[in-house]
């Protein structure tokens, strides 16, 4: 079973490795640096305080994946996963390009919106591709995602490397623009490579392949889909009018976002679930679905606080000079990369070794232990916090530990949260459901951004017990999971 998941792999899961690869590079790099830009006031930054820069920050990283589910919509309606990925990677260079004209704050949003509506068309197609090789499913599908999942970490290392390097020490806008080089690598090896080893992957939109039954159930059902999304439309109009979204500050716009968020993912599980034609068992699935989400929101909420207060941690609290060199803050973010690629085979191999016990945790367990183990790297945090209150920059062993403890947490979590998504979802529904995974995201880099703006520097008493919220709220869940495995487990419907 080893060789065959080592050797037998098609030769299109690696030109999806290498395009994820340099979008990875592009999106990590630019996101190394972006709320260090926003905050700087001394290298012809945007000059502004942690809080509205961690708002922004937080709203730029939770709309690049909130986007993914139109994105999907669009693969799964109109283009297919192949021309999603081409147009997306197009418009996300061109907004990279955006980013390194130094014009003024309006040319640097215009070009975060555009890179955000680039990665959102983008971003879940290429895993849907991913697992339309495996048709048959089972543990050749899961190692591939987790050698996808290393092509995600090469180019977060690299692009952190390389732009944080050149963002930090050379000039703001250079990095942006090395962003844009390492897109447009991507889009070469995808174009190249799909014509000869993707052919017949991702080209038709799979709302075209319905059978003439499902075409003739489909009327009631869009009907009631326009209901539930004329009622969201109308409770969306609600909290506008009664000003519980407040758009007239960028944390007011970003707390207003969390709720957008959770009505919109609400409001399409509700869409998929009672007007998307499923079946009992699928619909089963999909309530799985519902509880992996969750899990994965609450999950990256406390893994993307790595480039807000984690960042600002490292930052301002963290001793980084060794000699006369003094190493730059966003390089830390490299631990989590650089720790995937070092145990992201010996956890795959762990798995078949367990498997082949008949002692492989199930998903839900494996999510399980990927919230325990943040949980653990808060609790880190915290003894990090509470020294640094003292007014002592604290050793980098805190931060390299805490993010050993996240690898290996998502490692646990995020390549088997793709390979599962891939598996329960209808295939008419992949491409939406691999967006609304990756709304999860959206929602916890969100709320990471949020957290971030809580940092106060006159305040610094408040490090550990900010920390230590983190930590309880993933603990907790965590718990949860293992405590309720077993019916979630049979929901799946013998899928693993």
């Amino acid at each position: 079973m080893s060789a065959t998941v080592s050797t037998k792999h098609p030769r299109g899961l690696y030109v999806l490795f290498f395009a994820e690869m340099w979008e990875r590079f592009s999106y990590y790099g630019m996101r190394a640096i972006l709320l260090l830009f926003l905050i700087d006031n001394v290298r012809g930054g945007m000059a502004m305080s942690a809080a509205e820069g961690a708002a922004i920050y937080g709203l730029y990283t939770a709309s690049v994946y909130l986007l993914t589910l139109p994105g999907g919509w669009i693969a799964d309606n109109i283009l297919g996963q192949k021309k999603s990925i081409l147009y997306g990677g197009s418009i996300i260079m061109l907004g990279h390009v955006i980013l390194a004209i130094p014009g003024g704050a309006g040319i640097f949003f215009l070009g975060l919106a555009t890179v955000a509506i680039g990665t959102g068309l983008l971003k879940p197609n290429i895993s849907s591709i991913v697992g339309e090789l495996y048709p048959e499913g089972g543990a050749r599908r899961d190692a591939a995602f987790s050698i996808f999942y290393m092509g995600i970490n090469l180019g977060s290392v690299l692009g952190i490397t390389i732009v944080g390097y050149l963002g930090q020490k050379v000039n703001w806008h250079l990095g942006f623009g090395a962003a844009a080089v390492g897109m447009l690598l991507g889009l070469i090896v995808f174009q190249l490579g799909s014509k000869k080893y993707l052919a017949g992957f991702g080209e038709v939109p799979a709302k075209k392949e319905e059978t003439t039954e499902s075409l003739a159930k489909s009327g009631s059902d869009r009907k009631k889909g326009y209901m539930l999304a004329a009622a969201l439309v109308v409770f969306l109009t609600i909290l506008q009018l009664t000003g519980s979204i407040d758009m007239t500050t960028a944390q007011g716009l970003a707390q207003g976002a969390g709720v957008i968020i959770v009505t919109v993912s609400l409001f399409y599980f509700l869409f998929i679930l009672f007007a998307g034609g499923l079946n009992a068992v699928e619909k089963k699935r999909v309530l799985v679905l519902i509880v992996f989400f969750l899990a994965a929101a609450l999950f990256w909420s406390g893994f993307e606080q790595a480039g807000s207060s984690l960042q600002i941690f490292a930052e301002r609290h963290t001793q980084r000079t060794i000699g006369t060199w003094e190493m730059p803050s966003s390089w830390f973010q490299n631990f989590n990369g650089t720790f995937i690629l070092l145990f992201a085979p010996v956890m795959a191999s762990l798995w078949i070794f367990l498997s082949a016990r008949g002692l492989n945790p199930s998903t839900p367990v494996k999510f399980a232990l990927g919230l325990l183990l943040l949980g653990g790297g808060f609790f880190i945090m915290e003894m990090a916090a509470s020294q640094a209150v003292t007014g002592d920059l604290v050793s980098p062993l805190f931060l390299t530990f805490t993010y050993l403890f996240h690898t290996i947490g998502e490692l646990c979590l995020s390549p088997v949260g793709l390979s599962t998504y891939t598996k329960l979802a209808p295939k008419r529904y992949v491409s939406q459901l691999m967006g609304i995974w990756f709304v999860a995201a959206s929602l916890g880099n969100l709320i990471a951004g949020l957290f971030a703006g809580n940092f106060d520097e006159n305040n610094v008493e408040q490090m550990p017990d900010l920390f230590n919220q983190v930590a309880l709220f993933s603990v907790g869940f965590g718990l949860l999971l293992l405590i309720f495995y077993k019916p979630v487990k049979r929901w799946m419907g013998g899928i693993q």
